[in-house]
């Protein structure tokens, strides 16, 4: 009897059991994700949907408000938290860009900077350099067949592919909040394309170090960073090295040669092509880690905790990789020591990342606080970076930027503080820390919808997920961006981009986002397609109002349009809208200095020609094209 009664239970368990195998099985584990508390804000659940939507993926696309709701709104968010869904199609578009999936070396090798290649083709013969200039077509030409006799490419491309896959990624991953967390870490912990030593180590970076770590553990996330060579070139402690530097280098020389003598290759070392740069303590990195990393500049720290963590992190610098620039200047005494030689040494080698005893300060140091006996070596750093990741002041500031990123910006400090509070007792699980904030009165708050102003990457990737518009072409609607203001990966400052709507709006900014929305609809971005008229069911509208109401509608779901609608109206029937728009943002980029420079350095690096768009002078401006434009360019469009 009690062997029927438990293979009848089974058999009333097993659909349930097969479901939740199967949820193990996609990866859709609950983690944590409890009901969402919108109604305490009398907002309806297809409200819901748009503002969570809005918020943690790069926009809406057609139809996609009825799927989530279908799904149920902290299922959606879940599978989003989770990262694990198949982009069978994303990947199939960036195939062709055979630089994304290089290494670091293969990127140097490949990808010579313009100074390395006149050196290495002087070198080799293939030009003189007393008439490198002579004849600027017969160089290039000479140039260019150097190049493809050594299989080697100009570094622009490099960055080229590496901004189309920006833009494709945003606009079609289906896994939205990883791409947009991977914006948000890349912000935080900003590199610049704009120093060259850094430059062609960012594709790398992004890929091999924010975006696997977007949503795991905050110290990962940290120590990652400090040991990549983008960030080691750009704050400049590959180049640091203690007091006692110069006490170690009759012993580093020797130590070197032995090495040199024990893998055989000193015939290899090449010498440097100049005398390379003086050594001494950089106190960037340490001052930014505290900064803008981690404590936030009110966390509590002083100068001279600066100095001292600038001192645990001597020695935190660049393994020798790739054959050319400076990167390979000791290369061959590292060729044929594993790491267990180099370990015996007091060496650290993981990845690009080399800890060298030798530029290390041996002494004491005392840092928040916190005694470091000398001789710690390498593991100082880490414990000093462990530190930092556990602080509480890096809680508050970590937990603070996310809530303006995704919330308000000037977030409640009631849910700053309660997500600070997740950070801390999770080991700063950046998931859990989401959501904590996603389940808050605070985020669903009617004063939080709509609250947050789009940058122009946000907007251009927005505009082209609600047209579900087919990209062929991405780094046309990179040029639009950089037009709008925002350069990515060419942001100077390591603070990175600010994430408050003051930054962005003024004058001169809505009139280039107007043009940009009149540009995009009237197909005048080349390699952008949209069909408008299967965005309604293949109905076009019969007036110019109508088509208003509808697209409207269709651009920014679940919003009450009364008064926009209103505005935008007097705009429709002005046949030469577009011409005027174009001619007010020019007048004031001519006006605006700051503004001017800014367009005309967007496409000093990376020069891609413009195309006359066949379809200007035939549909361009057709009223429809003109309707949608000027919604995508309204101000209430710019809100998120």
């Amino acid at each position: 009897m009690k062997k029927g009664l438990n293979f009848l239970l089974a058999i009333l368990l097993l659909p349930f059991i097969g479901l939740v195998f199967s949820s193990f099985l996609k990866g859709d584990s609950t983690n944590g994700v409890t009901k969402f508390p919108y109604s305490v804000s009398s907002i309806t659940e297809r409200q819901a949907a748009a503002h969570l939507i809005s918020r943690f993926s790069y926009g809406v696309t057609p139809g996609q408000i009825d799927a989530v709701l279908k799904e149920g709104l902290e299922n959606w968010f879940n599978r989003q938290l989770n990262a694990v869904q198949a982009d069978d199609s994303l990947s199939n578009m960036l195939a062709s860009f055979d630089a994304l999936q290089l290494t670091n070396e293969q990127v140097l090798d490949i990808y010579p900077k313009n100074g390395q290649l006149i050196r290495m083709a002087v070198r080799d013969g293939a030009i003189n350099k007393d008439s490198v200039r002579s004849n600027r077509k017969e160089y290039r030409d000479t140039l260019l067949s150097y190049m493809n006799k050594h299989g080697l490419k100009p570094v622009n491309e490099l960055y080229r592919q590496f901004i189309n896959q920006k833009v494709l990624r945003a606009a079609y991953t289906n896994n939205q909040l990883r791409e947009v967390m991977t914006d948000f870490w890349f912000n935080h912990f900003n590199v610049s394309i704009t120093k060259g030593d850094c430059a062609e180590f960012i594709p790398a970076y992004e890929r091999d170090v924010i975006r696997p770590n977007a949503l795991g553990k905050f110290s990962d996330l940290l120590m990652a960073t400090a040991k990549s060579p983008a960030m080691l070139y750009y704050l400049d402690n590959f180049s640091s090295s203690g007091d006692n530097a110069e006490k170690n280098k009759a012993g580093a020389r020797k130590q070197q040669m032995n090495m040199a003598r024990m893998s055989d290759t000193s015939a290899m070392m090449p010498m440097p092509a100049k005398k390379a740069k003086k050594g001494g303590l950089n106190e960037n990195y340490a001052r930014e880690v505290m900064e803008l990393h981690t404590l936030g500049v009110d966390g509590g720290y002083t100068q001279q905790d600066v100095t001292q963590a600038a001192r645990v992190l001597t020695g935190w610098t660049v393994y020798p990789i790739g054959n050319y620039g400076l990167l390979n200047r000791k290369k061959g005494i590292f060729n044929n020591l594993d790491d267990e030689a180099l370990k015996n040494r007091g060496f650290v080698h993981d990845g690009d990342f080399l800890f060298n005893p030798n530029k290390h300060d041996n002494g004491e140091k005392v840092v928040l606080g916190k005694n470091f006996a000398a001789g710690g070596g390498y593991d100082e750093g880490v414990e000093l970076l462990n530190i930092l990741a556990h602080h509480q002041s890096t809680a508050k500031f970590i937990s603070r930027k996310l809530a303006v990123r995704f919330v308000s910006d000037n977030p409640s400090p009631l849910l700053v503080n309660a997500m600070a509070k997740t950070f801390l007792a999770s080991d700063g699980d950046i998931k859990k820390v989401l959501i904590t904030m996603v389940s808050s009165k605070e985020f669903w708050s009617k004063a939080s919808l709509r609250e947050k102003t789009k940058s122009p990457f946000e907007l251009a990737i927005g505009a082209v997920r609600v047209l579900n518009a087919k990209i062929t072409q991405p780094y046309q609607l990179y040029n639009w961006i950089n037009k709008m203001g925002e350069k990515k990966y060419y942001y100077q400052a390591p603070t990175g981009f600010p994430d408050r709507g003051q930054y962005w709006i003024n004058t001169g900014s809505l009139l280039s986002r107007m043009n940009f929305g009149l540009a995009l609809a009237t197909g005048r971005i080349p390699g952008v397609k949209i069909d408008l008229i299967a965005l309604n069911n293949h109905h076009e509208p019969e007036s110019s109002v109508e088509a208003l109401k509808i697209y409207g509608k269709l651009i920014m779901p679940e919003r009450d349009l009364t008064q926009t609608i209103k505005r935008l109206t007097p705009l429709l029937n002005d046949p030469a809208l577009v011409s005027k728009i174009s001619a007010a943002d020019a007048s004031v980029k001519k006006t605006n200095p700051m503004q001017q420079q800014a367009e005309m350095t967007a496409d000093t690096t990376l020069k891609m020609p413009v195309r006359k768009n066949k379809m200007q002078n035939n549909t361009g401006d057709t009223m429809l094209a003109q309707v949608v434009g000027v919604i995508v360019g309204s101000p209430e469009y710019q809100r998120r």
